[in-house]
């Protein structure tokens, strides 16, 4: 038989209270602690400096794409940029490589893929995976705004991506660069609409509206690249003009103005240092023809 213990009342009233305030404290404690982190971190980003270049390679490309392109960015700016490197496995696993020097507030981060197919289901995968890349970044490295670049069907990647999966408030995209991205895929007739245009079309509205775009084409002779139909690059007025702040078509030709060598081409180098680059200087460029809207 169990025996009650006979207190007086305001034993048990004070009691009750004292067990109440321990509970209420062993809640608050947590919340407390994950509010004052919570608000460090919204405070480190907020004030940050840090502004990478994120770049994203075509199919069957590796996180090493753009290793060229670094080198000579490398050559002829005079900041050395670091170089960041994520591959983003099919079970969801990120691995990482580089580290960021110090003092240096504009990195170069290049993120690919272990199943770096061609094929629209394939980019939307590789978005999602792009998706899970874009957190681990933010969560590491704390900054509040980014220029994004993609090549092939790494402008794809990130028009899906801009579309479907960036929703933050306290990290906006500053310019987007796609290079020789095939938005209508192989299809030269822009009256042929292929589903993912399409879709691209129908889910503009998603688009960051204060970005400003440039879609670059290679011309071999002036209607493809080698590869991609330059009417199919053409095509991304249709998804960002009128929705970015600004929208604006480049194409290069001259040497390796082929789809493949774009990366490694003299004048998409000096492009990304005009145009994608920090209080970089506007050069006059040879070779290239714009087109503002």
């Amino acid at each position: 038989m169990r025996i009650k213990p006979n207190w007086p009342r305001r034993w048990r009233s004070l009691f009750i209270l004292i067990l109440g305030l321990g509970l209420l404290g062993l809640l608050i404690g947590p919340s407390y602690h994950w509010t004052q982190a919570n608000v460090r971190s919204m405070t480190g980003r907020h004030d940050s400096r840090l502004s990478p270049i994120i770049m994203i390679p075509g199919s069957s490309a590796t996180q090493n794409r753009f290793d060229a392109l670094v080198t000579q960015l490398n050559k002829t700016d005079k900041r050395k940029h670091s170089l960041i490197k994520l591959t983003v496995k099919t079970d969801d696993q990120i691995q990482a490589s580089g580290s960021l020097r110090p003092r240096d507030n504009e990195p170069i981060i290049v993120v690919g893929f272990q199943n770096n197919h061609d094929g629209y289901g394939n980019i939307k995968k590789q978005a999602r995976w792009f998706s899970l890349a874009f957190k681990y970044l933010a969560k590491n490295y704390q900054f509040n705004n980014f220029k994004a670049i993609g090549h092939s069907n790494g402008g794809l990647i990130y028009t899906y991506f801009f579309e479907h999966y960036f929703d933050r408030d306290d990290i906006s995209v500053k310019r987007i660069m796609t290079i020789g991205s095939p938005y209508n895929f192989s299809e030269s007739n822009l009256s042929h609409k292929t589903q993912m245009l399409a879709d691209f079309i129908k889910y503009r509205h998603n688009l960051p509206t204060q970005a400003t775009v440039y879609s670059v084409a290679g011309t071999e002779n002036y209607d493809s690249d080698g590869l991609v139909p330059a009417r199919s690059v053409e095509a991304g007025k249709y998804v960002y003009q009128g929705q970015v702040k600004h929208y604006t078509e480049i194409t290069v030709t001259g040497t390796k103005a082929q789809h493949s060598s774009l990366p490694q081409n003299e004048q998409i180098v000096t492009l990304i240092q005009t145009y994608m680059l920090d209080k970089q200087p506007k050069r006059k460029l040879a070779g290239v023809s714009a087109t503002v809207n």
